[in-house]
């Protein structure tokens, strides 16, 4: 495959993964209205000791705040194209650890509802890209 034939199929990519991250955190903070999984904070919160059962309570108050950063700032560097290669892996990880808390908490059904076994890959097909297009990684390597 030539770089002209995964020039927009990466960019792509790079703004799904973003922008499905990024809406999750605009969930928890009430953005979606009517249409949210959490709506609001505490909901969040109360779903994150959900998934993390076997952490202490404040460690998993701890995790849902860890967990918002890493969201914000992972896609964030993916929809720039800054570090891009980190932003992908941190996504990969990030979405990785929430597929097997989502499976060993709720079951095998959730996690594939939500497709966060196919975020996680793609995040980590995105990784290993050679080069990454429209991106500021691409703009400092010339």
């Amino acid at each position: 495959m030539t770089d002209q034939n995964i020039r927009f199929p990466q960019l792509f990519l790079r703004l799904a993964i973003a922008v499905t991250m990024l809406s999750a955190v605009a969930d928890r903070f009430g953005f979606w209205g009517a249409n949210s999984a959490w709506g609001n904070w505490d909901n969040f919160e109360a779903y994150t000791r959900k998934l993390t059962f076997f952490l202490p309570e404040s460690l998993s108050v701890v995790s849902a705040y860890a967990a918002t950063f890493f969201e914000i700032l992972f896609p964030l560097m993916l929809l720039l194209g800054w570090k891009t290669r980190l932003g992908a892996y941190g996504a990969g990880f990030l979405l990785l650890i929430f597929a097997f808390s989502m499976t060993f908490a709720l079951g095998v059904k959730a996690p594939l509802d939500y497709s966060v076994w196919v975020g996680s890959a793609a995040a980590f097909l995105l990784a290993v890209q050679p080069k990454y297009f429209f991106s500021i990684d691409h703009l400092t390597h010339k």
